[in-house]
């Protein structure tokens, strides 16, 4: 039983800051490389950040560069990603997905294909 499930979604100003988290159950977080993509309405999924593991090689989209920050806590099973300067364009279903690597990967490919198991999604509204 391999479960990842988002939260944290909601309404915010442009400006305003999130954190989103992703609980997972089913697996040892260590061995798993993480991923945050998103969706807006009309356009395809993109890799929004992803990590091979806590001390690997972390990729952010050009767009959120300096704004959004990846994280995890191994202990309590949990991913986050914390938005800071929130903007319109930043409008889109959020999910958070996972993929086993081996201990000496330190980069994956932030993209879709490379991850197997999703969470559900929540939603995040950047609007005045």
């Amino acid at each position: 039983q391999l479960q990842l499930v988002e939260s944290g979604g909601g309404l915010v100003q442009p400006g305003g800051s999130l954190r989103l988290a992703c609980a997972t159950s089913g697996f040892t977080l260590d061995y798993y490389a993480i991923g945050w993509f998103r969706q807006a309405p009309g356009k395809e999924r993109e890799g929004v950040s992803c990590t091979s593991s806590s001390d690997g090689i972390t990729y952010y989209a050009d767009s959120v560069k300096g704004r959004f920050t990846i994280s995890r806590d191994n202990a309590k099973n949990t991913v986050y990603l914390q938005m800071n300067s929130l903007k319109p364009e930043d409008t889109a279903v959020y999910y958070c997905a996972a993929e086993r690597v081996a201990p000496i990967v330190t980069s994956v490919p932030c993209s879709e294909s490379f991850f197997a198991y999703w969470g559900q999604g929540t939603q995040v509204t950047v609007s005045s």
